[in-house]
């Protein structure tokens, strides 16, 4: 691992952003910018685009698409442990970009099997550029700031997916007209973010340690891409860890899928403010990330998540859905409170940045390992989110759904108790 000498590090380094990859973190920012673009209004515009089963068919579409991403979220450990997280993120953004481009070209085909195809097959590129990234940070930054480096990686993370992307999308729809052509036209739109995105990693971070293998050497391929497995197979606690992180944003991603109508539609504060709304509660997880990064370091990881990641994301959530039907619909000062209330999920939500961090050190023998389940866990909520709505909204409506995911904090609670690695050992291995 490379380290900074203590006497020489800069205001940066003493952040968890080391000169040499200091450009990935703005280059994350805008490529999760251009993929969080269309984050809060691809359902219902697919279901404007396909008719009659075709449009039926979107919520498995986007579940599957869910399912890419979390398949991609482990290749993207593995990988970059074999061939480098340089590499790795050149085939995220070249995945995302050309099936991009055939999933808008599906859409104006109308066609539903093609639309399937290219979304899944998009679901790919965002977490293999994203999440190698987030491994060459684990091969530099010192344990020491491990947490706080991935506090920040997540304010990246998070100020495009959704917060910017939906800002961009809020300003683009209307300058492009509106409806379901200044929908489209944004997607497009989106591809330039993306591309500059990747360039300013590409051209910008240099870090030797992102270029090749970073796994043992005498570790054959099948170890290496099977390692993430065999590691949670023998190690309870990774497993647990992994569960947690995998519970942690799933609510963020059911609540994309009904919170949009309930919003806009049955609320009646209409599709602009909702987008405004995603951006006010996630720009308030922005702020926080690096915050609750450098909480964990100091008052404990797995405190942190503990009691401000899981309590207080389950209280959050509880506040965003109920606080909106409690106030009067289509009000201004009751649409304030709203936000209010969403931004205390998204706030803290931020709480459960030092998982990043304890994985690791739980077996700090196999960090890589360790890093692709996280990062399996980190694209799974995906999953999870979209699963959980599919699953839950048909017996249990909206309202089943969100106390669906408050259950799987209360489990996540419980799990924490075993989430116990040497924090202080894993400062003194730098």
């Amino acid at each position: 691992m490379s380290s900074t000498s203590t006497t020489n590090e800069s205001l940066f380094d003493r952040l968890g952003m080391p000169h040499s990859i200091r450009w990935g973190f703005l280059g994350v920012l805008i490529f999760m910018t251009g993929n969080g673009t269309a984050s809060n209004f691809i359902a219902p515009h697919m279901q404007n685009a396909l008719s009659g089963a075709g449009a039926e068919l979107v919520p498995t579409i986007i579940a599957m698409y869910s399912l890419a991403v979390l398949v991609a979220s482990y290749l993207s450990g593995a990988l970059a442990d074999l061939f480098g997280p340089r590499r790795v993120m050149l085939w995220g953004f070249l995945t995302w970009v050309i099936f991009e481009v055939a999933f808008l070209l599906s859409l104006r085909l109308e066609s539903t099997a093609l639309v399937f195809a290219t979304y899944f097959m998009r679901g790919f590129g965002f977490p293999l550029f994203a999440f190698a990234f987030l491994v060459w940070i684990n091969a530099v930054v010192p344990r020491r700031r491990n947490s706080t480096a991935v506090g920040w990686f997540y304010v990246m993370f998070t100020g495009g997916l959704p917060t910017l992307g939906s800002l961009f999308a809020a300003g683009t729809i209307p300058l492009f007209g509106g409806g379901a052509l200044g929908e489209t036209l944004t997607m497009w739109a989106s591809i330039g973010l993306v591309t500059l995105g990747f360039l300013i990693v590409w051209l910008g971070v240099r870090d030797p340690a992102g270029y090749g293998r970073l796994a043992p050497a005498d570790e054959s391929a099948a170890e290496v891409l099977t390692s993430g497995l065999r590691l949670t197979w023998n190690e309870p606690r990774v497993l647990l860890g992994f569960l947690v992180r995998l519970i942690n944003t799933a609510p963020e991603f059911g609540m994309f899928v009904i919170m949009p109508a309930v919003i806009a539609d049955q609320l009646g504060w209409g599709q602009s403010r909702w987008l405004l709304m995603t951006t006010c509660i996630y720009a308030g997880n922005i702020l926080l990330n690096a915050v609750f990064g450098a909480i964990g370091d100091r008052w404990g990881w797995t405190r942190t998540v503990r009691w401000f990641g899981v309590v207080g994301s389950a209280v959050g959530l509880l506040a965003w859905w109920y606080i909106p039907h409690l106030v009067p619909a289509g009000s201004d000062w009751g649409y304030a409170v709203s936000v209010i209330a969403g931004m205390v999920f998204g706030i803290l939500l931020a709480g459960f940045v030092p998982l990043g961090a304890i994985l690791p050190a739980l077996t700090p023998h196999h960090k890589g390992a360790a890093m692709a389940m996280y990062t399996t866990a980190a694209g799974g909520a995906t999953f999870l989110g979209t699963a959980v709505v599919a699953i839950v909204q048909p017996w249990g409506g909206n309202v089943g759904v969100v106390w669906a995911f408050v259950g799987l904090y209360a489990v996540s609670f419980i799990m924490t108790w075993w989430l116990n690695p040497d924090q202080a050992a894993s400062r003194q291995a730098d």
